[in-house]
């Protein structure tokens, strides 16, 4: 804080003066730099790109949980696949399949 008091010579309150602008000048360059369009451009796709970035991963981990829990359902615990489960999925997925190839074929005559 500078001397406000009558003891101060003109030279110092000038040297006061001189140095108060050039810390406000750089302030300014600061402000400027801060509100210029390519920094909030820069500064904005930063913040996507870190958003993003956090909804993938969060995205791989339920992706990877879903996956081990369904493979839990299907293979044993020595990787073994359960018929007694695998079997009656495939059969669901042919019936579909076939019932999907029979109403694409009606429709296409």
């Amino acid at each position: 804080m500078a001397d406000t008091s009558d003891s101060r010579t003109p030279a110092q309150i000038e040297a006061d003066i001189k140095r108060r602008r050039e810390v406000l000048a750089e302030t300014l360059d600061e402000i400027g730099v801060r509100v210029h369009p390519k920094t909030l451009v820069g500064d904005a796709k930063a913040k996507v790109v870190a958003n993003v970035d956090n909804t993938l991963g969060r995205a791989y981990v339920q992706v990877n949980r879903a996956v081990s829990e369904v493979r839990a359902q299907f293979v044993d615990e020595k990787g073994a696949p359960r018929l007694e489960r695998v079997v009656p999925v495939a059969l669901v997925v042919v019936g579909v399949v076939g019932l999907l190839t029979l109403g694409s074929r009606r429709r296409n005559r």
